[in-house]
């Protein structure tokens, strides 16, 4: 039975992970058995917004671990606590929160920095050998912990068809293949697999299920077959 260590950034698309998504990827690692642990970093929310306007709350502060805990049913962990020598693999859903929380993609594109907790959770399952899937904008944080311009060996992945995303992982040092939001794609060579998901904004929500369906399958194929 796989074990799956599912990173998540908070809840909602909007300032933490994409519920859509974290769910999808829960429902098929279910189907295949896996053991699912959660984390999120101990951290506030680098911003809070509004889910039913749409706009930003400023007086308002929420922290990532907590409000990740309404995705995980209360069952989830600190980030700084997850040791990839206890897991097969590695799984990290889109949402703002990718973008803002675990990483400042948002703000600062190519030139972003990752959180070292979230950092050192890529390299670590990297370095074992082990998958990590991620999705939507979630590839941005492996094209930058493993690019070139962070000294790393350069990653390939899909976010789909965004060129200004994928310009800025160019940039980075790893590279972005465009994707439909049904499929994923598998770099085998660094054990990294992606699906665009709502990077593709109007996709109807059944074919995001399949896209992270797709996903998983890759993550959980790949279990075992270490970094070439």
């Amino acid at each position: 039975m796989p074990k799956i260590a599912l990173i998540l950034s908070g809840c909602g698309v909007f300032d933490g992970s994409e519920i859509h998504e974290s769910v999808s990827a829960l429902v098929h690692l279910s189907r295949h058995g896996a053991t699912v642990s959660c984390f999120a970093p101990d951290i506030d929310q680098a911003r809070v917004v509004n889910h039913l306007s749409g706009k930003p709350a400023p007086a308002e502060k929420r922290n990532v671990l907590v409000e990740s805990a309404r995705i995980a049913r209360g069952k989830i962990s600190p980030l700084s606590n997850l040791n990839a020598a206890d897991f097969d693999a590695a799984v990290f859903p889109g949402g703002f929160g990718a973008a803002t929380n675990l990483c400042d993609f948002a703000t600062r594109g190519a030139d972003c920095t990752v959180n070292p907790e979230v950092a050192r959770v890529v390299k670590q399952f990297h370095d074992a050998g082990k998958p990590v899937g991620m999705c939507c904008i979630a590839p941005v944080i492996g094209a930058r912990v493993l690019g070139t311009k962070s000294g790393g060996p350069g990653v390939t992945v899909t976010i789909g068809s965004d060129a200004a995303t994928a310009a800025a992982i160019t940039a980075m040092g790893s590279k972005n293949i465009s994707k439909p939001v049904t499929e994923s794609y598998t770099d085998p060579k660094h054990n990294m697999i992606t699906t665009p998901a709502y990077m593709y904004g109007n996709a109807p929500i059944h074919q995001v299920f399949d896209g992270i369906g797709a996903m998983i399958d890759g993550v959980l194929a790949r279990i075992g077959a270490g970094v070439r």
